[in-house]
């Protein structure tokens, strides 16, 4: 969520930084939000002061002995007043709350201005594509020549979009999962945390997939929500939580499935794993001091990168542009791994630095010692990295 302060106080320069990514502030019903809210805010500390006055003078009037029924009478009748004011305020401040929980945040400067993928900055490439001597396969007749990817029955057993592996498949991808996780907690000093899969409405809201895409999401029916990244409820741990200074920076691992309806890819990847209904990923989240976050976007990217390089995958990283930057995030770099049967780069994981948006939104604070006040903590994530690409990777680049 955005700084409520900063919306009163310069709206302008709001509009102007979330237009650079193509998103519309609406100014006049913000102003109209705003001139109805400081409205009905006086109207609320005018009746409560007033109801106060009469109440005391009602105490002076019993202390005298005389009569105090119309005063009473009148401190009933401002009662109801207040009472009115107080749900007409409180209904506004929640219309106001819904404003703003729609509004993305806003890109850093550093974010090259453009309107879709196409204008992505290519920041560094490692490693060389390997030349072969022969048609390369995709992973999806590499699987099934090995008998590891068995894409029918997963249509059988659950629909399109789905991936049912075996055998050394299956070992791979789960070998991949285990490299994954000791390396960054034993290199990258990572905390590994086992997270549940079914999270609540609260947590979704907390790191911004609502309510700007719930439709998007598998809901249970009893009012859980199946976990589209485990940034959601890893995220989450520090909501309504002070950190002191010295647990900072706070840096967890952890491996989940992510489940997501895709909605509006149809058509797009239909083969294969590069997009599907289930997928697992090793996702990175740390929590940082403000002054920390821009130098621990590059940390946490190296630390993605250093999975693709000890498995010797050719990849590049792109800065996304304004059009291209998702929701939440201020910057994001993109780690894209070479796919020789696509000859191609794809996207193996997102990094990104959201700031204080999210912090915002689920209260998760530090103590600052130079202050000793609670203020909002920075949070950044990224996947280190989607296991089932890796894995895709892994097959297509090593194949002969």
């Amino acid at each position: 969520m955005l700084d409520p302060h900063l919306l009163r106080k310069d709206p302008q320069t709001v509009a102007e930084g979330l237009l650079r990514r193509g998103f519309n502030l609406e100014l006049d019903r913000l102003r109209e939000l705003e001139e109805e809210r400081k409205t009905l805010q006086s109207r609320t500390q005018t009746l409560q002061a007033e109801r106060n006055r009469v109440s005391r003078q009602i105490g002076k009037v019993k202390a005298a002995g005389e009569s105090a029924e119309s005063l009473m009478q009148s401190v009933a009748g401002l009662g109801a007043e207040l009472e009115a004011a107080e749900k007409a305020l409180k209904a506004l401040l929640d219309q106001i709350e819904a404003f703003q929980l729609e509004l993305p945040n806003l890109p850093d400067s550093s974010v090259p201005q453009g309107a879709d993928e196409t204008a992505n900055v290519e920041v560094r490439r490692w490693g060389k594509p390997r030349h072969f001597e022969f048609e390369p396969l995709d992973h999806v007749s590499l699987g099934e020549q090995l008998g590891g990817l068995d894409f029918e029955s997963a249509v059988t057993i659950a629909g399109a979009r789905f991936t049912l592996m075996r055998r050394h498949v299956a070992r791979l991808h789960r070998a991949l999962t285990q490299f994954m996780l000791d390396l960054h907690v034993d290199r990258h000093g990572s905390e590994e945390m086992y997270a549940p899969y079914l999270v609540n409405a609260e947590s979704m809201r907390g790191t911004g997939q609502f309510p700007k895409f719930q439709d998007e999401q598998f809901a249970t029916s009893d009012g859980y929500y199946l976990i589209p990244t485990a940034e959601v409820p890893v995220t989450n741990w520090a909501r309504d939580r002070i950190l002191e200074p010295e647990d900072l920076p706070k840096k967890f691992v952890c491996h989940t499935p992510c489940f997501r309806r895709e909605a509006g890819s149809y058509g797009k990847d239909t083969r294969g794993m590069i997009r599907q209904h289930q997928f697992e990923k090793v996702e990175l989240v740390r929590f940082v001091r403000p002054q920390d976050s821009w130098n621990e976007l590059e940390t946490l990217t190296h630390d993605a990168e250093t999975v693709l390089r000890e498995l010797e995958l050719p990849y590049r990283v792109v800065t996304l542009c304004t059009g291209d930057l998702g929701f939440s995030a201020a910057k994001t770099y993109d780690i894209e791994v070479w796919l020789p049967a696509q000859n191609r780069y794809r996207e193996i994981s997102s990094c990104s630095n959201f700031l204080d948006f999210q912090a915002r939104r689920m209260k998760a604070r530090w103590r600052n010692p130079d202050t000793g006040k609670p203020e909002l903590l920075h949070t950044l994530n990224g996947s280190g990295v989607a296991v089932g690409r890796a894995l895709v990777a892994v097959l297509e680049n090593y194949q002969n």
